[in-house]
Protein backbone atom coordinates (compact mmCIF):
# COMPACT_ATOMS: atom_id res chain seq x y z
CA UNK A 1 0.00 0.00 0.00
CA UNK A 2 1.38 3.19 -0.90
CA UNK A 3 1.48 5.98 1.46
CA UNK A 4 2.07 4.27 4.54
CA UNK A 5 5.01 5.69 6.87
CA UNK A 6 8.42 4.92 5.53
CA UNK A 7 7.33 3.52 2.07
CA UNK A 8 8.43 5.78 -0.80
CA UNK A 9 5.97 7.07 -2.80
CA UNK A 10 6.11 8.21 -6.29
CA UNK A 11 5.14 11.80 -7.42
CA UNK A 12 4.28 12.78 -11.48
CA UNK A 13 5.79 16.76 -11.88
CA UNK A 14 1.92 17.59 -11.78
CA UNK A 15 1.07 16.07 -8.61
CA UNK A 16 3.97 18.43 -6.43
CA UNK A 17 2.16 21.27 -4.91
CA UNK A 18 5.18 23.64 -4.89
CA UNK A 19 3.53 26.75 -6.45
CA UNK A 20 5.13 29.46 -7.15
CA UNK A 21 7.82 29.38 -5.15
CA UNK A 22 9.53 26.21 -6.73
CA UNK A 23 8.63 27.89 -9.84
CA UNK A 24 11.11 30.76 -8.67
CA UNK A 25 13.96 27.86 -6.96
CA UNK A 26 14.41 25.73 -10.47
CA UNK A 27 15.86 27.71 -13.43
CA UNK A 28 12.66 27.73 -15.06
CA UNK A 29 12.22 31.61 -14.04
CA UNK A 30 15.07 32.87 -15.16
CA UNK A 31 14.89 31.15 -18.74
CA UNK A 32 11.68 32.20 -19.17
CA UNK A 33 12.72 35.96 -17.86
CA UNK A 34 15.51 35.37 -20.42
CA UNK A 35 13.47 34.30 -23.69
CA UNK A 36 11.17 37.38 -22.48
CA UNK A 37 14.38 39.77 -22.71
CA UNK A 38 15.50 38.55 -25.98
CA UNK A 39 12.02 38.83 -27.61
CA UNK A 40 11.19 42.57 -26.42
CA UNK A 41 14.88 43.35 -27.46
CA UNK A 42 14.26 42.17 -30.97
CA UNK A 43 10.83 43.92 -31.29
CA UNK A 44 12.27 46.99 -30.01
CA UNK A 45 15.24 47.07 -32.99
CA UNK A 46 13.03 46.02 -35.48
CA UNK A 47 10.94 48.78 -34.53
CA UNK A 48 13.85 50.84 -34.56
CA UNK A 49 15.16 49.75 -37.97
CA UNK A 50 11.20 50.37 -39.74
CA UNK A 51 11.35 53.81 -38.61
CA UNK A 52 14.90 54.68 -39.68
CA UNK A 53 14.47 52.73 -43.16
CA UNK A 54 10.82 54.94 -43.52
CA UNK A 55 13.01 58.20 -42.44
CA UNK A 56 15.71 57.09 -45.10
CA UNK A 57 13.46 56.35 -48.02
CA UNK A 58 11.55 59.70 -47.23
CA UNK A 59 15.19 61.79 -47.21
CA UNK A 60 15.58 60.16 -50.77
CA UNK A 61 12.34 61.37 -51.71
CA UNK A 62 13.17 64.87 -50.58
CA UNK A 63 16.10 64.88 -52.88
CA UNK A 64 14.55 63.90 -55.74
CA UNK A 65 12.01 66.64 -55.37
CA UNK A 66 14.78 69.09 -54.53
CA UNK A 67 17.02 68.55 -57.76
CA UNK A 68 13.39 69.08 -59.69
CA UNK A 69 12.80 71.72 -57.69
CA UNK A 70 16.04 73.62 -58.75
CA UNK A 71 15.53 72.55 -62.13
CA UNK A 72 12.34 74.31 -62.55
CA UNK A 73 13.61 77.72 -60.78
CA UNK A 74 16.18 77.65 -63.24
CA UNK A 75 14.09 76.98 -65.89
CA UNK A 76 11.53 79.94 -64.54
CA UNK A 77 13.78 82.63 -64.06
CA UNK A 78 13.79 81.20 -60.03
CA UNK A 79 10.53 81.95 -59.60
CA UNK A 80 8.77 78.40 -57.66
CA UNK A 81 6.47 76.24 -58.62
CA UNK A 82 3.06 76.58 -57.20
CA UNK A 83 3.09 72.84 -56.01
CA UNK A 84 4.46 69.40 -56.88
CA UNK A 85 1.65 68.72 -59.68
CA UNK A 86 3.44 71.55 -61.46
CA UNK A 87 6.79 69.23 -61.39
CA UNK A 88 4.94 66.83 -62.91
CA UNK A 89 3.07 68.01 -65.36
CA UNK A 90 6.50 70.16 -66.48
CA UNK A 91 8.29 66.98 -67.03
CA UNK A 92 10.64 67.57 -63.86
CA UNK A 93 9.18 64.42 -62.24
CA UNK A 94 7.28 61.53 -62.99
CA UNK A 95 5.30 61.35 -60.22
CA UNK A 96 4.33 63.23 -57.41
CA UNK A 97 6.78 62.72 -54.44
CA UNK A 98 5.30 60.91 -51.21
CA UNK A 99 6.79 60.44 -48.10
CA UNK A 100 7.15 56.45 -46.34
CA UNK A 101 4.05 57.11 -44.90
CA UNK A 102 1.60 58.10 -48.38
CA UNK A 103 1.90 61.42 -47.91
CA UNK A 104 2.87 64.06 -50.64
CA UNK A 105 5.84 65.99 -49.64
CA UNK A 106 5.85 69.72 -49.07
CA UNK A 107 7.47 72.77 -50.90
CA UNK A 108 7.36 75.83 -49.48
CA UNK A 109 8.79 79.35 -51.12
CA UNK A 110 10.39 81.27 -49.92
CA UNK A 111 12.14 79.02 -47.60
CA UNK A 112 12.44 78.67 -43.30
CA UNK A 113 15.83 77.87 -43.57
CA UNK A 114 16.85 79.18 -46.93
CA UNK A 115 14.75 82.61 -47.63
CA UNK A 116 16.28 83.40 -51.02
CA UNK A 117 15.15 79.53 -51.95
CA UNK A 118 12.52 77.12 -51.01
CA UNK A 119 12.28 74.16 -48.27
CA UNK A 120 11.01 70.64 -49.06
CA UNK A 121 9.44 68.44 -46.25
CA UNK A 122 7.25 65.91 -44.82
CA UNK A 123 5.17 65.80 -41.98
CA UNK A 124 6.37 63.02 -40.90
CA UNK A 125 4.62 59.50 -39.05
CA UNK A 126 1.75 61.52 -37.57
CA UNK A 127 1.00 64.03 -40.48
CA UNK A 128 1.23 67.06 -38.21
CA UNK A 129 2.38 69.73 -40.02
CA UNK A 130 5.04 71.26 -38.70
CA UNK A 131 5.25 68.92 -35.98
CA UNK A 132 8.71 67.37 -34.30
CA UNK A 133 8.73 63.99 -36.19
CA UNK A 134 8.59 66.00 -39.64
CA UNK A 135 11.70 64.95 -42.02
CA UNK A 136 13.50 67.85 -44.08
Amino acid sequence: MAGKRGEPRVFFPWEKRGGVRSFFQGGRARLVLLVVAVVAGFLFLRRREIHASETRSTRAEISLAIEAVTAWRADHDRSCPASLADLVSGGYLRRLPRDAWGRTLRVTCPGRRDPAGFDVSSDGPDGVPGGLDGVQ
